[in-house]
């Protein structure tokens, strides 16, 4: 660990890695959007002046080919998904990014930085009319993941290509394939890798050296390391400052993934669970360490963030600063040390105890410590709703209870118990 130092004093410039839209968000999209929007809010809590970039790729060969499956354009399909993705994440509280460029609106910015690459010397054109990178000119390849060149096989997207010069040269360009999307290009018409693309637009909306770029750990090898190799060369300065890698969602000890099929949409799961339940999951764990998903996790989490809302239930809202600091410094230390949610979230819990300790003696500096215990939260993107709207369910499905219902039930159960009909009055307690 090393203090952070903004490039340019009290600015700061984050890159995160974003959806390839061709189909739902899952757990682990989730993850990634929750742990970065946590880390733009803390920055921003600090003072920070914060332009936070996340990118969407549009074009790619998964998109391509479920497009295919589904007899469907190919934007039509991207234009769904795209929406869906913020229909998610705004349900899970995270805040849209300042930018959120497109691989398809950044075709010309892709282009160019090809083109330098070439005229630097790292690019060169295959005999099937792909441009790749030879890795090989790039003497510091493998610095982010720690790896040797001779020790690589190509690895996750990586076609095996005998006109590469290397089998890790990685596909700047392609070539146009019959009935596939392309853009006109000095290498004749094709489209674009999919390394270059976060290359070009995070250089493009953040300038060539900036300070943190983020995304999930399978992103590391090759994607990252691939966008430092072809950034580098291409501008001839640092590219970023910062990395910053979440760990994988796993279910039964396998990452959660829509290769392996084990996958649960975060539409699927907001149906059982509120999204702020979700989000709180999220942020028991450490963003680098495992997250491990669970039903029994996640009423866990529901358990817990009901008793942080139980704490502030009747008090009401107030801007007036806690006069007990101890709180929020103990907060500050957690995040500050590598963004600890968990021991964040732990402070949350001692404050509540405390609110919940004093109220009946001290309403006035409950009213107090309910504020700051609401102003820490937010910086976490939690408790954001009023504590009884919570507290009685957010949304109401076609199954649940009106509340009428359930007064008429509570006093149904108050009068079983009056007459000592203990059986009646479990089940109306079950109930």
């Amino acid at each position: 660990k090393e203090p952070f130092t903004p490039i340019k004093p009290g600015k700061v410039g984050i890159y995160i890695c974003g959806m390839t839209v061709y189909d739902y968000c899952h757990v682990g999209h989730a993850r990634v959007m929750v742990v970065f929007d946590v880390v733009v809010r803390y920055l921003r809590s600090l003072g920070f002046s914060v332009t936070y970039v996340r990118n969407i790729t549009d074009i790619d060969d998964k998109i391509i080919r479920r497009a295919n499956e589904n007899g469907e354009e190919i934007n039509q399909l991207t234009a769904r998904f795209i929406q869906a993705m913020h229909e998610d994440t705004d349900a899970l509280g995270v805040l849209r990014p300042d930018i959120e460029p497109r691989a398809t609106d950044s075709i010309p910015e892709i282009i160019a930085m090809v083109q330098r690459l070439f005229d630097n010397g790292y690019a060169y054109l295959t005999d099937n009319g792909d441009v790749c990178y030879a890795i090989q000119k790039f003497a510091d390849y493998g610095k982010l993941s720690s790896k040797k060149i001779e020790e690589l096989r190509a690895g996750e997207r990586v076609e095996i290509n005998d006109s590469k010069q290397h089998p890790l040269d990685f596909v700047l360009w392609k070539a146009a394939k019959p009935g596939e999307p392309s853009w006109e290009s000095p290498w004749g018409t094709g489209r674009p890798g999919w390394h270059i693309e976060c290359s070009a637009m995070s250089t493009h909306c953040l300038d060539n050296h900036f300070d943190i770029h983020g995304g999930g750990a399978d992103l590391q090898f090759p994607h990252h390391e691939n966008e430092i190799a072809q950034s580098e060369c291409a501008t001839g300065e640092p590219f970023v400052n910062v990395w910053m890698h979440n760990g994988f969602v796993r279910i039964n000890d396998e990452k959660m993934s829509k290769s392996l099929g084990n996958f649960f949409t975060v539409r699927d799961v907001l149906k059982r669970y509120q999204p702020e339940v979700v989000r709180y999951f999220i942020l028991t764990s450490h963003y680098r360490s495992p997250l491990n998903y669970s039903d029994q996790e996640l009423d866990s989490a529901k358990q817990a963030l009901t008793r942080l809302y139980t704490a502030l239930r009747g008090l009401p809202d107030t801007n007036e600063s806690c006069p007990d600091e101890t709180y929020k410094q103990r907060f500050q230390v957690a995040m500050d040390d590598d963004f600890n949610t968990p021991e964040a979230l732990a402070v949350l819990f001692n404050l509540s105890h405390k609110i919940n300790k004093i109220r009946s003696d001290n309403l006035s500096l409950a009213v107090l410590l309910g504020g700051e215990l609401r102003r820490l939260g937010n910086i976490l993107g939690l408790l954001q709703a009023e504590a009884e709207t919570y507290l009685q369910g957010s949304e109401m499905r076609a199954e649940d209870l009106s509340a009428a219902e359930i007064e008429k039930l509570i006093a149904e159960r108050n009068a079983a118990r009056a007459r000592k009909d203990w059986a009646g009055a479990d089940r109306i307690r079950a109930e």
